[in-house]
């Protein structure tokens, strides 16, 4: 490159590599070898190149920048089809929602956290073209038995989490903790990403193994316990699984614990509430999502207490609705 480049438009990025992100087709160029181990970690790698990927990511790591943790909060904005990722003053990348392209510059520091490009940068990244691939995210965590997975949809504070590290506490597999990415392709699939559960001060208390510790991870300047349950508890850990149901959530401060049905019209307008406007072709692509994900048994759960009582209730109603989600011991 030419030391009058300042721009980089000479920038090399000779490596590359093909993956499966949340059911769609990603090719990563880079220059890097450390951000093709950390997308290793978070994707699901192709052996051979596809035909035609989904999108295109092109990650240019700048060596002469030695920025090091911590990193500072990240944020994105958008203008119509373009939107802008910052991560610090030299990391940043563009995705053109229209091409399907993301194009990025980073540091030699930062490209060296694996941890934080699969905690942080790559589950950002994929927020941000999801819709334009025509996959859904929900604001939901995900657990499952046998690959067939129960979603739990609601939002912040409605007690996702609690109940996800209950239910993997009880020997289901833990998928995503707060945001679930579906598509459908041939069958409705719910993918995760490698991020840890999160967990809130004081929702330790019912947990017994962290009921007597300080957290020690901060996250947007909250200070919380994450964890991942499958290390935690001997569950299966698993990339994919086809949902069986939906369980909207309603958190209650008083004891309860009321399961009823919803409409499937009533569930899409909560699921297109959290979802970001598309262009129109995007959103005939996740309509087609939505409307399998709806035709699944959805149901209300208005409940407060101890989770591990709420998830043992649950299971046996959920055995008497649908033969379709195996018996767990709980």
């Amino acid at each position: 490159m030419s030391s009058r480049d300042f721009l980089h438009k000479d920038a090399e990025t000779p490596l590359c590599e093909y993956y499966v992100a949340a059911g769609a087709i990603c090719g990563l160029a880079t220059n890097s070898e450390d951000v093709l181990e950390a997308a290793r970690g978070t994707f699901e790698v192709l052996a051979a190149p596809p035909a035609s990927p989904d999108f295109s990511i092109r990650l240019w790591i700048d060596g002469s920048d030695q920025a090091r943790p911590s990193w500072p909060k990240p944020y994105a904005r958008g203008l119509d089809h373009l939107v802008f990722a910052g991560f610090d003053t030299g990391s940043s990348f563009l995705a053109d929602l229209r091409s399907r392209r993301v194009l990025g510059r980073f540091s030699a520091g930062m490209a060296a956290d694996t941890a934080y490009w699969k905690t942080i940068i790559f589950p950002m990244l994929l927020s941000i073209v999801a819709g334009s691939v025509g996959l859904v995210e929900l604001h939901a965590s995900c657990v499952a038995a046998d690959e067939r997975g129960l979603i739990l949809i609601g939002p912040t504070g409605s007690g996702k989490s609690t109940l996800a590290l209950a239910f993997t506490q009880a020997g289901f597999g833990f998928l995503s903790d707060d945001r679930t990415f579906c598509s459908f392709q041939g069958k409705l699939l719910a993918w995760g990403m490698p991020r840890p559960l999160k967990l809130r001060r004081e929702a330790a208390c019912w947990f017994e193994e962290l009921r007597d510790r300080e957290p020690s991870d901060i996250q947007n300047g909250e200070r919380v316990f994450h964890c991942f349950p499958n290390r935690r508890f001997g569950t299966e850990k698993i990339r994919a699984c086809e949902p069986q149901v939906l369980i909207f959530l309603e958190r209650q401060e008083k004891s309860d614990y009321r399961l009823s049905g919803i409409s499937e019209e009533e569930a899409r307008s909560r699921i297109e509430l959290d979802l970001l406007p598309e262009f129109r072709d995007v959103v005939e692509e996740q309509s087609a999502v939505i409307e399998r994900l709806t035709a699944l048994r959805c149901l209300r759960l208005t409940y407060g207490g101890r989770p591990q009582v709420i998830v043992e209730q649950l299971v046996g109603d959920l055995l008497a609705f649908t033969t379709d989600l195996p018996a767990r011991q709980v």
